[in-house]
């Protein structure tokens, strides 16, 4: 990531998306992309990539580990009492 490319709106709202971005990216003529509007903007990624951002948005700590381990604190500090 890093490298910025722009591209025009068209007639009809086609655009064109730039062959080095195209080349690096690995799209080819029929590759399905997927418009992806956020607060932020917009993502044009393949169904792929989106999944890998999907996996990454839900990756993290367990939320159930983190209940257990607040269960344990709040006992131990009642034990302690």
């Amino acid at each position: 990531m890093g490298t910025t490319h722009s591209a025009s709106l068209g007639d009809r709202g086609r655009l064109v998306v730039p062959a080095p971005l195209r080349e690096r990216q690995r799209w080819e003529q029929g590759t399905p992309l997927l418009f992806i509007e956020t607060e932020r903007g917009v993502l044009l990624v393949t169904r792929e990539q989106a999944k890998q951002l999907v996996r990454e948005q839900l990756s993290g700590d367990s939320l159930v580990d983190e209940l257990i381990a607040e269960r344990r604190r709040a006992a131990a500090v009642e034990d302690a009492a």
